[in-house]
């Protein structure tokens, strides 16, 4: 069952500056407003009556008290540095969450709401200033779904793919065992992304309802490729040498470009998948790639603070037509509290208290 789209398929590519794309791009942002609206509707009417309340009436369940002060913040780690019971800890959290039924849609799960908040909304705050803080919160509202709903006794983790840039396809982040299940099984048939379901690992029962605009259940499903290699994953953007290039570029907006199109959308490409499209939070693998950016990002701010947890500028959302400014408005759709970008520049703040 084909759902309306809102513009060009949300696959994830590289940004680009072909005059074909610029055009292509601008012609989206005339007619995406105009769209908008029978988009929702539509969606409401295929996928559940109860789709246009999620997105604009619902009740917000899962806000985050603000704090007057962040005293002692967690400290979020990378997942080799997980105990055995923590990893599990972690894992088993998340398959509360694809069991636990959405407050929205009785046919949805709450992890099947994250997916289509990311492929809905979400999906503005690429190629766009807001990418950045956009998802450093909505992980923030995850881990806190994680510890209200399922008990989850940790942080978000992360994954530094840094460490693994060499033989990517082979990092102890696939482990059936201790990781997160590895690639589609080469032998089976195509799913959605030009992947297959995988069979190993603590995820092989997920069955994702949504992928782009189209509902259908299916397996949780990864197709590795390197360019016309199939089961093999690109590392180089990933190489401790491009990473640090990153982190050495003197102002937001470069900066931005460089981790959307080399680590994020790089990463996305390769796995393909579920990873491939817009609902790529359907892989539980992206709550740790995003929260790794998240990672880089702070790292980045904390070179020169008193400039950088200011700094904010682009354009603030895909379609957007002015200048972004840190009281630009985060949208999340009745899932969590709509906030300014300025709520959420700080891992350690009034609205957040993390460290890394």
């Amino acid at each position: 069952m084909r759902l309306p789209s809102l513009g060009p398929e949300p696959n994830y590519t590289a940004l680009g500056n072909s005059d074909s794309e610029s055009q292509s791009h601008t012609s989206f942002v005339a007619n995406l407003r105009a769209r908008l609206r029978p988009f929702f509707l539509c969606f409401s009417a295929i996928v559940s009556l109860g789709f246009v309340a999620w997105v604009v009436l619902a009740p917000i369940e899962e806000r985050p008290a603000k704090q007057a002060v962040c005293t002692s913040p967690p400290i979020r780690r990378e997942w080799r540095a997980l105990t055995l019971t923590e990893k599990h800890d972690f894992v088993r959290a998340i398959q509360c969450i694809s069991k636990t039924p959405s407050a929205r849609d009785g046919n949805l799960t709450i992890y099947d709401d994250i997916a289509v908040l990311h492929g809905g909304i979400g999906s503005w705050c690429h190629r766009s200033a807001c990418f950045l803080p956009w998802h450093r919160n909505i992980l923030a509202i995850i881990e806190k779904i994680l510890k209200d709903r399922c008990h989850y006794r940790g942080s978000m983790p992360y994954w530094d793919w840094s460490l693994d840039w060499m033989n990517l396809a082979n990092s102890s982040i696939w482990d059936h065992a201790t990781g997160f299940g590895g690639d589609g099984d080469k032998d089976g048939p195509e799913t959605v992304g030009e992947g297959r379901c995988v069979t190993d690992g603590p995820f092989t029962e997920l069955r994702p309802v949504i992928y782009n605009h189209t509902r259908t259940v299916h397996c949780l499903s990864r197709g590795f490729r390197d360019g016309d290699i199939k089961g093999r994953l690109s590392g180089e953007k990933f190489s401790p040498e491009n990473v640090g290039s990153i982190l050495r570029l003197g102002n937001y907006t470069d900066f931005l470009q460089r981790v959307e199109r080399d680590l994020h959308n790089t990463l996305h490409t390769s796995i393909n998948g579920d990873f491939k499209a817009m609902t790529a939070a359907n892989d539980p693998l992206f709550f740790l790639h995003h929260a790794n950016l998240d990672r880089l990002w702070w790292r980045w701010q904390r070179e020169n603070p008193s400039v950088r947890l200011f700094e904010y500028s682009g354009r603030h959302m895909y379609n957007s037509t002015g200048p972004a400014s840190d009281g630009d408005v985060l949208m999340y759709g009745g899932f969590t509290n709509d906030l300014p970008v300025r709520e959420v520049m700080s891992t350690e703040g009034r609205q957040l208290c993390y460290t890394y």
